[in-house]
């Protein structure tokens, strides 16, 4: 082959390199909790800077992102809001199980809109929410398959204030449905993430429940077992003391050893 045949072959092979197809394989899908938007926007948008990788996050309840992983959708990283749904997709062999790491922990706050008369509410053994709701509604996710409400369930169960609050609820699709009905005023009273408080300036936290009233809140983070290949480091970001810094002023619990 002549040294113009080569050179040709080589700037083919460069043009290729650059085309619009091959910068669109930089780009990771991210399957992630509703609970992690503000901040995993905010740590994607870092990575991108750093690495110019592209990002395309679904958000939704992990119990839909979990099914639609199952079901063929194309992801290549999924952040659970808690372990549950992280061992169904491990167990329907879509998570790349040695790439798991419990990466997050969290809180669950009652919440009211920020102009409600209710405030400083004592959350204890024999708490009465049915009474404090009153004729109104309160909003969590759906305590069947959201893990914010699977884990509100849990805490009004130990506190004795399930049975008579359950008629009351209004069960949302997720936990930041769950936000927006309490902040637009449809709802007097929510259970939610005490990051999503923290975001949402339309409600006030009037609680906080106690930790041992229901299971640890742990985010578990994955790879599928379809994931693509820069997507290693990617996860290794998630574990790093910048991504720690991140999570933590929107008030995430960072559960492991940052690394550099």
């Amino acid at each position: 082959m002549s040294r113009l045949s080569v050179f040709f072959s080589a700037f083919i092979v460069l043009l290729a390199a650059l085309s619009p197809a091959a910068a669109e394989d930089k780009t990771i899908t991210v399957f992630a909790a509703a609970s992690m938007k503000n901040a995993l926007d905010e740590i994607d948008a870092a990575y991108t800077a750093k690495t110019g990788v592209k990002f395309s996050v679904s958000y939704a309840a992990s119990s839909v992102l979990a099914k639609q992983i199952e079901q063929g959708a194309p992801a290549d990283v999924f952040v659970s809001a808690d372990t549950d749904w992280m061992d169904y997709a491990i167990s329907r062999k879509t998570i790349n199980e040695p790439s798991r790491v419990n990466l997050l922990g969290n809180s669950i706050v009652l919440i009211a809109p920020k102009d409600s008369k209710i405030d400083n509410v004592t959350i204890a053994q024999g708490f009465d929410l049915a009474k404090l709701a009153g004729d109104g509604r309160i909003a969590t996710g759906d305590v069947k398959s959201v893990p914010a409400g699977k884990y509100a369930k849990a805490a009004l169960e130990k506190l004795g204030a399930w049975q008579a609050a359950e008629p009351k609820f209004a069960m949302a699709e997720s936990v930041r449905a769950a936000l927006t009905l309490v902040a637009r005023g449809e709802a007097d009273l929510g259970i939610v993430y005490s990051t999503d408080a923290k975001v949402e300036p339309g409600v006030k936290i009037v609680g906080t429940f106690p930790a041992d009233s229901h299971p640890a809140i742990i985010y578990p983070v994955a790879a599928t077992v379809t994931v693509k290949g820069e997507t290693s480091d990617y996860l290794a970001f998630l574990r790093s003391t910048a991504a720690k810094t991140i999570l933590e002023k929107y008030g995430f619990k960072f559960l492991i050893s940052p690394t550099t």
